[in-house]
């Protein structure tokens, strides 16, 4: 799990500036999520990763069009 939390901070920190506060706190907050994911059987590294960048983008809006400034025009 390590490595995937690893390959996700690494890639996560390239698609957003952020400090590093918010940075430890997205951290804390993925490796919840994979440690709910592991315990329901997911075991898959690569899947693991895609799941917690899903996650944090999810989070911090960036899948929301609205959010990342897309208005419909």
């Amino acid at each position: 799990m390590e490595a995937a939390i690893d390959r996700i901070m690494q890639t996560y920190d390239l698609l957003a500036n952020r400090t590093a506060a918010a940075s430890e706190e997205a951290k804390a907050k993925v490796t919840n999520y994979l440690n709910t994911l592991m315990e329901a059987g997911e075991k898959d590294t690569h899947r693991l990763t895609v799941c917690g960048l899903t996650y944090l983008r999810q989070l911090d809006g960036s899948v929301d069009p609205v959010k990342a400034g897309y208005t419909g025009l």
